[in-house]
């Protein structure tokens, strides 16, 4: 009851930070990231777009990937009006097509750039049961299936970024508490859903496996990382309860009267986005990995 109620007045932790801190807040005496290079999915809107806009403000090279190149340049020439001197790059990803993310992860290692932070924010969620090209429900395909291919992809050069740098590699992947709801055997499930005409498909059972999946790979990627002896480290984040173009799928007058009601317990978009900046970020968290922040402590 206690902790509630230190959570609800946004009363600050150990670190510091409470949950009515802001993302430009946590990295406020962070130092600058200007030899750092940050992919973030996600970028275009909501939490990615103000994780995106605090890191390029501290000075990080962008890399956003989107779906849209068009909604990428608008967020690149939003973030460029307020810093002009940003180095942004967008570049096309459809996380739900394993064709797609692969020819990403080829084209970034062909600029032969550093990769120091992989922060895995993109999500979907949707009430309507959807078949990805290479025959994934569509929400485990973009939640979790491509984030993971995604990493795997990537992960030598971050290693290697680290090994050359000395900086420590961070990856975040951004879950939900909502990866608690699902109950049952996944494998079980995610079979029967896979299937073109599902009768056993519940949108939120769909996403809480999904965010499910981020926790159980951040847990066994930290040990893989750590029995390497890699100098990166992976974390997962819930950024706590906030509106944002996650539920577009069902937008109307049943989600407005449940996130009116539920309105005091809302984050904005720089709070939700703290959590990620400071796992991200934040010297506090050098050598952690392997953890689930569900708030600033």
């Amino acid at each position: 009851m206690l902790e509630t109620v230190k959570y609800l007045i946004g009363a600050a932790g150990p670190s510091g930070f409470g949950s009515k801190s802001t993302a430009e807040q946590v990295t406020s005496l962070c130092p600058d990231l200007h030899s750092i290079t940050a992919i973030i999915t996600g970028a275009t809107s909501g939490i990615g777009a103000e994780t995106a806009r605090v890191l390029a403000k501290r000075g990080a090279r962008l890399v956003l990937p989107a779906r849209s190149m068009k909604a990428a340049e608008d967020t690149k020439a939003r973030i460029l009006s307020e810093f002009p001197d940003s180095e942004i790059i967008v570049m096309a990803l459809d996380l739900s097509s394993l064709h797609s993310v692969r020819k990403f992860a080829a084209q970034f290692q062909s600029f032969n750039l550093p990769l120091n932070l992989l922060i895995n924010n993109a999500g979907k969620f949707s009430y309507g049961h959807a078949i990805s090209e290479d025959g994934i429900e569509m929400t485990f395909a973009t939640n979790y299936l491509g984030h993971f291919l995604l990493t795997k992809l990537l992960l030598n050069n971050m290693i290697e970024t680290a090994e050359k740098s000395g900086v420590q590699g961070r990856i975040v992947n951004v879950s939900s508490s909502i990866h608690s709801w699902f109950s049952g055997d996944p494998i079980s499930y995610l079979s029967l859903i896979n299937k073109n005409k599902s009768d056993y498909y519940d949108g939120t059972r769909a996403y809480a496996l999904s965010k499910l999946a981020n926790v159980l790979h951040t847990k066994e990627l930290a040990q893989r990382l750590q029995q390497s002896k890699a100098n990166v480290t992976v974390n997962c984040v819930h950024p706590g309860i906030v509106r944002t173009r996650l539920t577009r799928d069902r937008e109307g007058l049943v989600t407005d009267l449940v996130f009116f009601l539920a309105s005091k317990l809302l984050k904005t978009i720089p709070q939700a986005a703290a959590t990620t900046c400071y796992v991200a970020i934040h010297p506090r968290l050098e050598n952690i990995s392997g953890k689930y922040f569900f708030r600033l402590q």
